[in-house]
């Protein structure tokens, strides 16, 4: 393997070994880049920066555009990856590129809308300047990707990095490199002769030191804990960062809701990639009036699915160490006196763990307030929408929610905090392109996807140029008591009247 696209790698001293979740098998073995290698890469990238922003809008599109191609191209390929890395069902895996195309698309045709040189207008004590803004790139941006979701995640930073100019060095997940280097292998066919993106393998340390490596930003995704010790690195630099971590989702069900497709919503929502998604449902709260009747069919829809390799709907849980923490959060909140309606303790197999919602959980259990990471439900009777907010908004993490109900959906959306929301199905907003996707709280900062994801990667430049010598001189000694007058005149018509 080699640390560029475009470059031979350094050597390295040490590599490790990627095991396919399911089986334990070894599915690929991989080098641990350095601090020199990960220097290298990042010094090549800033060579490459400047030709690729030299490309200009148009001329990137067209890279971007022969790079989605690529992608799709080669999805059955990518997806057997994704499947054999992190054990997520291959259906699912291609339903996870295609979401990734999406954004890829949106964002090479709308970088230059949203990012060009545009005119702004002035105001009335500076009419004799002409004024433009535009948003420039910051030259090299690192990214450092979950394994979750290997491909629709990163590249909601990198194609966006891309667009707006800059170039890219991409640390991968230590579960899933194959999946970076393959998505960095279908760019390099497209640019060949520049290392734009480079993929970096490795584990922590390497994490480490992309933060320290000089780069214009880190695009960071994963758990809350370990972006604290990203931002910690990139402070040494004053490197900005933008944070995309952990969430404890909620989804709501008023009692007029349609209760068939809220159950539904639910169980894709909580169980979709054995529950290893930010944006999963991990809390239900459920008007007291539907509550028996919708728990009822959650419970029938849960008890269809089953977790297992081959053709099952959920794949395995990919990191060994999130099963003991999915038996803590079960076993804790049974010990407070809740009730498993479904799974339990014994849905924990090996590296699958069985769908399992649990009913009277204490508001301050684990199973509440942390994030799971697994196939599991807490399911909550609420009095009315008050109280349903109240408990949605006392948690720290503020990522997305969900809210279904017939009349009073948008009221219920505006009031929960969170980085976004979608009414009568389950994670919509996150799947828009022109809409952006991230959090609040312990969910971190910052935005990934829309006009709001180009302009992360890039810094604003304002520019005036006077078109003619002010009538009244401001920013000068030749000011002098007549100006004043004059402009204190201004000041009391423009901004002393009252708004009627």
């Amino acid at each position: 393997m080699s640390v560029s696209t475009g470059t031979p790698a350094p050597p390295v001293a040490s590599t490790f070994d990627v095991r396919d979740p399911a089986t334990g098998e070894v599915v690929g073995t991989y080098p641990v880049h350095d601090r020199h290698a990960v220097d290298t890469a990042v010094a090549a990238a800033h060579d490459a920066a400047t030709w690729w922003r030299d490309l200009g809008f148009a001329g990137r599109a067209r890279h971007l555009d022969a790079w989605r191609a690529e992608i799709a191209g080669g999805r059955d390929e990518l997806a057997r990856i994704i499947h054999r890395e992190m054990g997520k069902p291959v259906s699912d895996a291609k339903l996870e590129i295609a979401m990734a195309l999406e954004h890829l698309r949106w964002a090479a045709r709308n970088a230059e809308k949203v990012l060009g040189r545009r005119s702004v207008p002035s105001s009335i004590l500076t009419l004799n300047h002409a004024a433009t803004v535009e948003y420039l790139p910051l030259g090299v941006v690192g990214v450092i990707g979950p394994w979750n979701y290997p491909v629709f995640t990163p590249l909601g930073s990198i194609s966006f990095a891309l667009a707006a100019g800059n170039a890219v060095v991409f640390k991968p997940s230590e579960y899933t490199p194959g999946v970076g280097l393959w998505l960095a292998e279908a760019f390099a066919r497209t640019a060949p002769a520049e290392p734009v993106l480079q993929v970096i393998t490795g584990l922590g340390d390497t994490g480490n030191a992309l933060c320290r490596s000089g780069v214009g930003k880190i695009g960071f995704t994963g758990s809350t804990a370990t972006g604290k010790l990203v931002l910690a690195a990139c402070a040494e630099n004053l490197t900005p960062v933008l944070m995309e971590c952990g969430g404890k989702d909620a989804l709501i069900v008023d009692a007029d809701a349609d209760l068939d497709a809220a159950a539904d919503a639910a169980v894709w929502g909580g169980l979709s990639n054995a529950g290893q998604t930010c944006l999963a449902v991990e809390r239900v709260y459920v008007h007291a009036a539907v509550y028996d009747e919708f728990l009822t069919k959650l419970v029938a829809a849960a008890s269809r699915i089953e977790a297992g390799s081959a053709d099952a709907k959920i794949g395995p849980i990919t990191m060994p160490k999130q099963l003991a923490i999915i038996r803590r959060h079960i076993e804790d909140a049974l010990a407070r006196g809740a009730e498993a309606v479904l799974g339990g303790p014994d849905a924990i197999d090996r590296q699958f763990v069985q769908p399992t919602i649990l009913v009277d959980v204490p508001e301050d259990a684990a199973a509440v307030t942390e994030e799971t990471f697994g196939p599991t439900l807490t399911v909550t009777k609420v009095r009315d929408m008050d109280e349903a907010v109240e408990l949605v908004n006392r948690c720290a993490y503020g990522l997305g929610g969900t809210v279904f109900a017939r009349r009073n959906g948008r009221e219920i959306a505006d009031r929960i905090r969170a980085g976004g929301a979608s009414i009568n199905a389950f994670v919509a907003h996150a799947t828009i392109p022109e809409l952006p996707l991230g959090g609040v709280g312990a969910s971190g900062f910052g935005r990934v996807h829309g006009p709001d994801g180009l302009k992360e990667f890039t810094y604003a430049k304002a520019v005036t140029r006077q078109r003619f010598p002010s009538p009244l001189p401001l920013t000068t000694f030749r000011r002098d008591q007549r100006v004043d007058t004059i402009v204190d005149l201004l000041i009391g018509v423009v901004h002393g009247r009252k708004r009627q």
